[in-house]
């Protein structure tokens, strides 16, 4: 799939109202406590572009006070799980999500963030099990039926994605992530006049998004369209320049046009980043 996630991955965050301080007796009381009770409660809901290592202590604090209401401590592990997926610790994260979930068991939020996890770590069978779970808890949940096609993906399960991805859209049509996943996925399928609408629409969205580039290059490629496959893959790798795919797309792009040289160029550096990419193109039909 080359070295960015086609759909983007979609972590859902509790929030730690600053009105759970009334449930601290201790904290009431005692202005200087009830100040920094206010201060890890915003630290734990990520407020403010908070550091990831700010965000996992203010999370501690809460969590080791144990003081709070039994709705608030699992918003508060889901939250330092996140913060532990987006540090890369994702064993850590799945230990907080499965300590949410085990304080309480229709935490859909919980379930999918676990999945997240597990899709970074490359376990993709457990990962769809956990959005599995959310989506029975949430049938309206858009963010998991977008995070498991992205795990379908991953698993070269492309009508399964793309279903999901479908579904994703209907929930929620200002879903940039799944416009640009299901772009992806309708341009392996080779339906490439849907995928390349789907791929316009992302970029409506955001015109900075290497991945929603690298979809659309893919598209002209199979178009057969190599100079706007060129332009877009260029486009990709100004915002990610170490993205495989986009690499080797342009470098195959590049051979159709006549320019040996720099196509070679091109797909030894993909190679050199992603040895197996050749492959995926292959699967993809792209020679």
């Amino acid at each position: 799939m080359g070295s960015r996630a086609r759909g983007g991955i979609i972590d859902g965050a509790g929030l730690l109202l600053v009105v759970l301080m009334s449930q601290s007796s201790a904290a009431a009381q005692d202005p200087k406590q009830k100040n920094s009770y206010v201060q890890n409660i915003e630290l734990c809901n990520g407020s403010a572009h908070t550091s990831i290592e700010a965000r996992i202590e203010g999370c501690t604090e809460l969590i080791g006070a144990g003081r709070d209401s039994a709705a608030a401590l699992p918003i508060a592990y889901n939250n330092r799980g996140n913060a532990y997926t987006a540090k890369g610790d994702y064993d850590r994260a799945i230990q907080d999500f499965d300590q949410s979930i085990k304080l309480n068991r229709t935490y859909t939020k919980a379930f999918n963030n676990r999945g997240v996890a597990y899709l970074r770590k490359g376990e993709y069978d457990i990962a769809i099990e956990a959005f599995d779970e959310a989506i029975r808890l949430d049938s309206k949940y858009s963010g998991a039926f977008a995070n498991r096609a992205e795990a379908h993906l991953k698993k070269n399960e492309f009508d399964r994605a793309a279903r999901d991805y479908d579904e994703a859209i209907r929930l929620d049509p200002n879903l940039e992530a799944a416009w640009n996943g299901r772009c992806w996925t309708r341009a392996i399928l080779g339906a490439l006049q849907a995928a390349l609408d789907d791929c316009n629409k992302a970029l409506q969205s955001t015109s900075n998004s290497a991945a929603a580039y690298d979809s659309r290059g893919l598209v002209y490629l199979k178009l057969g369209q190599l100079g706007a496959a060129i332009n877009d893959y260029s486009s990709a790798l100004r915002f990610d320049p170490s993205l495989a795919s986009a690499l080797y797309g342009r470098g195959l792009a590049k051979r159709k046009t006549g320019d040996e040289a720099g196509g070679d160029t091109d797909i030894s550096a993909a190679r050199r980043i992603q040895a197996g990419i050749g492959d995926d193109f292959t699967r993809y039909g792209v020679r």
